[in-house]
C-alpha cells in the first residue's frame, strides 16, 4: 500500500483519530496513561511515569495498536508510517497520560466507579461475548492471552477509567457560557473569508544554493557561533548516540501464570525454530509464520533500531554481543521466549562541536540563502498580485481543476491553493496552518482584495489574495442563538477540562521514554 493519502481523506483522517483516540481511552482496552513532559529517567520498561505510576511499554504498544485497528475498521488506508506522519503515537500517548492524571485526581476527592458500572461496561465489550451474551470464560482468557492480566487488576483498571471520566465530567459541569460569549462567538463565526495563497518555501530554492567558499564559510561561522552551537545543541542526538541494532523477533508468548512444564514446551518451540533458521530458512519467514508477537509479526518480526536501554537486561545483553547477520540463542523475558537477529548494528557515536562546525556551519548557510531567496521571490510575486494579477495565473496548481491542497512530499514550486470558507474563529487558514498575522490581516479587509505584504509561515512567506468576504448579519442571531448556545457551552467544557489537565501536568511530574514511540510505532 502507498504510504501517501489523497489531500481529500487528510481532514477526515486527522478527526477519526482524535475521535479514535477519546473513544478507545475512555472505553477500550488497556490504559494507565500518559503523556510528554521530561523524558530521560523513565524505567527501560515504561513507555511514561506520571507522579510514580509506570505505563508499560508493552500496554501502549497495546493501544497503540488497538488505535491503527479501529482506523482501518473505519475504512481508513493508514498504514504505520502515516499514522506516525499524522502523530498518532504521540497522541495516544498524550491521551493516557491525561487519563492517568484524571484518575489520580478523581482518587483524591473521592470519586469511584462502583460494581454496577464496572460490569455494564464489561457485559457490553464484545471481545468478552460469545453468542452475544458475556460470557466469563471467553472474559478470563482474553484477559490471559491478550492482556496478560487477572480479572482482579483489569477490572481496577477499568475503574481508573471510569473515575477519570466522572473527574472530567465534573470539571466540565464547572462551565458556565455568558451571553456576551454567545454574541461574541456569533460575532466571529459569521466573519467568513475564502483566500487564495502560494507559499514560498527554502527547500524550493535549495538546490540553487552552491556551497559556500572557505572565506565565506570561515566569515559566517565567525559571525553566528551561537546559532551554531545552538545547532548542535538541538541535534545532539545525531551527532551523540548510544550504540544501536537494527533487528528482527520471534516470540513464543509464555502466560503470567505459566507452570514449568508449560514454559519447557515454549523453549523447545522456539528451539526448534531455531533449528529451521539455522538449517536454512529465512529468519523473516519464520517471524511471519511463527510469531507471536502481532505487532511485529506482519513485518516479519521487524523492530527497527533498537537501543539497550529499550529491552531487558538479559535480552539486551545477548542481541548486543553479536554481530550483524547472527541470531540469540532462546531467551526469556516476562513476555515470553524470545529470537532476536540483528540485521545492521551501529557502534555509539559521540561527534564533539569542533568535529561537526564546518558541516553545521555550511547546512546554517545554505539554509539561510535558500531562505532569502524564498523571501525574494515572496516579494516578487506580491509586486505582480498588487499589480493587478491573480495567483492562480501565476502559480497555477501542478495539474489544472486539481489544486495541491496539502502535500506530503516536499513542494517543489509555489502553487496557488484556494482554501475552502472559514471564519474568525480559526485559529488556522485552510490547507496551511497556523499563521496568525495572516489570519489577521483576512479579517481586516471588508471585500475582496490582495495582503499588502508576504507573511512569514513556518520556514516560509506566503503571498494571498481575499476572494470572498461575508461579514456578519446581526439578523440572524436570534435565530441562532441557542445553536451557538449549545456550541459555545461545549467549548467552553473543552477549554476548562483543557486548562484542568493543564494544571495537573504542571503541579504533578510526566516522565515519558522518548525512544517508546519509534520503538512501537516502526520508526
Amino acid at each position: 500500500m502507498n504510504d501517501s493519502l489523497e489531500p481529500r481523506k487528510v481532514v477526515s483522517i486527522l478527526f477519526i483519530i482524535a475521535i479514535a483516540v477519546v473513544f478507545t481511552l475512555s472505553f477500550g482496552p488497556g490504559s494507565s496513561g500518559f503523556n510528554r513532559t521530561g523524558g530521560g529517567n523513565t524505567a527501560p520498561s515504561a513507555a511514561a511515569v506520571v507522579n510514580g505510576k509506570e505505563i508499560p511499554i508493552l500496554e501502549f504498544g497495546r493501544e497503540y495498536r488497538n488505535q491503527i485497528q479501529y482506523l482501518r475498521g473505519q475504512g481508513q488506508p493508514v498504514t504505520e508510517a502515516v499514522a506516525r506522519q499524522f502523530g498518532l503515537p504521540q497522541r495516544v500517548l498524550e491521551n493516557m497520560v491525561d487519563t492517568e492524571l484524571l484518575a489520580q485526581a478523581a482518587e483524591r476527592h473521592g470519586l469511584r466507579a462502583s460494581d454496577e458500572e464496572v460490569l455494564e461496561i464489561l457485559q457490553k465489550d464484545p471481545n468478552f461475548q460469545k453468542d452475544g451474551q458475556f460470557d466469563y470464560q471467553t472474559y478470563s482468557n482474553v484477559l490471559r492471552d491478550y492482556y496478560r492480566q487477572t480479572p482482579a487488576n483489569y477490572e481496577e483498571d477499568l475503574r481508573r477509567r471510569l473515575a477519570a471520566q466522572k473527574m472530567r465530567g465534573m470539571v466540565q459541569n464547572g462551565a458556565i457560557v455568558s451571553d456576551d460569549e454567545v454574541r461574541t462567538r456569533f460575532s466571529k463565526e459569521g466573519n467568513q473569508a475564502r483566500i487564495v495563497f502560494a507559499r514560498f518555501l527554502p527547500t524550493m530554492y535549495a538546490d540553487k544554493v552552491p556551497a559556500p567558499s572557505a572565506a565565506d564559510l570561515n566569515t559566517f561561522k565567525q559571525a553566528n557561533p551561537k546559532q551554531i552551537q545552538d545547532y548542535y545543541e538541538a541535534n545532539r542526538f545525531v551527532y551523540q548516540q548510544p550504540e544501536r541494532i537494527r533487528a528482527r523477533q520471534i516470540l513464543v508468548k509464555v502466560a503470567p501464570e505459566a507452570t514449568p512444564e508449560q514454559k519447557a514446551q515454549a523453549m523447545q518451540r522456539a528451539q526448534a525454530l531455531r533449528k529451521e533458521i539455522e538449517g536454512g530458512k529465512d529468519f523473516a519467514e519464520v517471524a511471519r509464520a511463527s510469531s507471536e508477537d502481532p505487532g511485529t509479526k506482519p513485518a516479519g518480526g521487524d523492530l527497527g533500531w533498537v537501543e539497550r536501554g529499550n529491552w531487558e537486561p538479559a535480552l539486551a545483553n545477548a542481541a548486543f554481543a553479536l554481530n550483524a547477520g547472527e541470531m540469540t540463542q532462546p531467551v526469556e523475558t516476562k513476555f515470553g521466549i524470545h529470537l532476536v537477529k540483528v540485521d545492521e548494528k551501529k557502534p555509539a557515536a559521540d561527534k564533539k562541536l569542533e568535529e561537526v562546525q564546518d558541516e553545521i556551519a555550511t547546512t546554517l548557510y545554505k539554509q539561510q540563502k535558500a531562505k532569502d531567496q524564498a523571501q525574494a521571490e515572496a516579494q516578487k510575486a506580491l509586486a505582480s498580485v498588487k499589480g493587478g494579477q491573480a495567483l492562480s495565473t501565476l502559480f497555477p496548481p501542478e495539474k489544472e481543476g486539481q489544486p495541491a491542497l496539502l502535500r506530503f512530499e516536499t513542494e517543489a514550486r509555489p502553487e496557488a491553493v484556494q482554501t475552502d470558507i472559514f471564519n474568525a474563529a480559526s485559529t488556522n487558514v485552510p490547507h496551511l496552518g497556523p499563521a496568525p498575522d495572516l489570519l489577521t490581516a483576512v479579517f481586516a479587509t471588508k471585500a475582496p482584495a490582495a495582503l499588502d505584504q508576504a507573511f512569514p509561515v513556518g520556514e516560509g512567506f506566503v503571498v494571498a489574495q481575499v476572494t470572498e468576504r461575508q461579514l456578519p448579519d446581526e439578523a440572524k442571531f436570534a435565530e441562532k442563538r441557542n445553536e451557538l448556545h449549545r456550541q459555545a457551552q461545549k467549548a467552553k467544557e473543552y477549554e476548562v477540562a483543557d486548562s484542568f489537565l493543564k494544571s495537573l501536568r504542571k503541579s504533578g511530574q510526566v516522565e515519558t521514554n522518548p525512544t517508546v514511540l519509534d520503538q512501537v510505532a516502526g520508526g
